[in-house]
């Protein structure tokens, strides 16, 4: 007698039917896994979209700085150990220091984070409360890329003679004088810890940003003498340094011995002090990334098991329902390995299917949060597209299992027999 042959197409056409004739028993069979794929390629493509404008934000910055504190810079999530809240600040004198004996470096800048002085700006009766107050020196702008969209950035002049000027960020000149162009603030008198200010200059807004905001766009740069001057209790100083063009590793290694050494650090002693690089920063995001994939991947493993558990019942549900269907199947001359292969390919698309509708709602929701959120990257990537269809065909594998063996297993004579 000649044993009927079932091609994979056949069998899945044959799945198909079996998932169609009960539709809604199969949506709430794979809704799970529905859920577990949503949550990780929403998680995956909003993370993927800010580690994207963290890059883009750091190579506009410069991927040649170096980013001197006596803290630790960057993103961090553990608490400070007491060692490093008890350092010594760094001072303009180190910057001045690395500028004479790193070859490698380009420039260095000093940066004056002010802390202790009232840092709100007054105009016109209307006050500003935001700003991030630093004073700067005059080749900050080109050690950090800036660029001014109307007046001048801080000169030498104002630096020496301790001058009451300042450079603002858009969002300063929106809040304090909105409607106006930055042209026309150039030049006016505004009132900084109750002492007059003149704006000589309008900061250009960065092409890139994170939630669609820059540090600099509330930023309120004095020269750094004026604000050693104004406010003598601050004295915590980050020192942004440029290396020369293909000479980052060499600067930064030179800048670590210079601070070293003006540090008084012993030979076997750990630094004092942090150096950061858009290589560090990215690293430490990623994994800041790595936990919250993790965290995404638990949640959504507990959607896909619920899924499993659900794929698996559905099944051996089918089964009981299609023993008289096995039966014949078997009586007809279908081997033990066509059965499981029936079963397996039923249990497979059935996840499959429900794997392609958590992509498409996935893609819906990415594309109505960049709607509702156009501050709020989001980048689909194709890999957690192909993890989550993977995975869910590889649910419908694992779970699948049982009930194809048992069907496989089920006795032809009985199965004709059965009500």
């Amino acid at each position: 007698m000649r044993v009927p042959q079932f091609f994979p197409k056949e069998i899945l056409l044959m799945a198909f039917d079996s998932i169609r004739s009960h539709k809604f028993r199969s949506f709430l069979t794979v809704l799970g896994i529905v859920i577990g794929v949503v949550v990780v390629i929403v998680v995956a493509s909003l993370l993927t979209g800010v580690r994207q404008s963290i890059v883009d934000v750091i190579e506009e910055y410069g991927s040649n700085n170096i980013y001197a504190f006596h803290l630790s810079t960057g993103f961090n999530t553990g608490p400070q150990v007491e060692e490093e809240r008890t350092r010594k600040p760094l001072t303009a004198a180190d910057g001045e220091a690395i500028a004479r004996f790193a070859p490698a470096v380009e420039q260095v800048a000093p940066v004056l984070l002010v802390a202790w002085w009232d840092s709100t700006i007054n105009y016109k009766g209307t006050n500003y409360r935001r700003g991030q107050l630093q004073g700067v020196s005059p080749n900050y702008a080109e050690a950090a890329n800036l660029s001014v969209a109307a007046g001048r950035f801080i000169a030498e002049t104002d630096d020496e003679n301790r001058r009451n000027v300042m450079i603002v960020g858009v969002n300063v000149v929106d809040a304090l004088m909105p409607g106006k162009e930055p042209s026309e603030i150039v030049g006016m008198e505004v009132k900084l810890g109750g002492r007059p200010f003149e704006i000589v200059g309008v900061l250009e807004k960065r092409k890139n940003a994170i939630f669609g905001e820059n540090d600099e766009d509330n930023a309120v740069f004095i020269p750094y003498r004026t604000a050693q001057m104004v406010s003598p209790g601050s004295e915590y100083v980050l020192l942004l340094i440029r290396a020369r063009a293909g000479q980052l590793p060499a600067a930064l290694d030179e800048v670590e011995e210079v601070l070293r050494r003006q540090r008084g650090v012993k030979f076997n002693d750990p630094n004092n002090f942090d150096l950061g690089t858009a290589d560090k920063f990215i690293s430490q995001f990623d994994s800041i990334m790595g936990m919250v994939g993790l965290i995404a991947i638990a949640i959504s493993s507990i959607g896909l098991m619920v899924g499993g558990i659900g794929v698996m019942n559905i099944m051996l549900v089918s089964v009981t329902e299609r023993t008289q269907e096995i039966g014949v199947r078997k009586a007809i001359g279908a081997r033990r390995r066509d059965i499981v292969r029936q079963f397996l390919f039923e249990a497979m698309t059935l996840t499959f299917l429900g794997g392609v509708a958590g992509v498409i709602i996935a893609i819906i929701i990415s594309k109505i949060l960049g709607w509702l959120l156009p501050s709020l990257p989001s980048s689909i990537p194709l890999w957690a597209v192909v993890t989550g269809l993977v995975v869910s065909i590889g649910v419908g594998l694992i779970f699948g299992v049982w009930p194809a063996r048992k069907a496989s297993r089920l006795d032809p004579i009985e199965c004709l027999r059965y009500e």
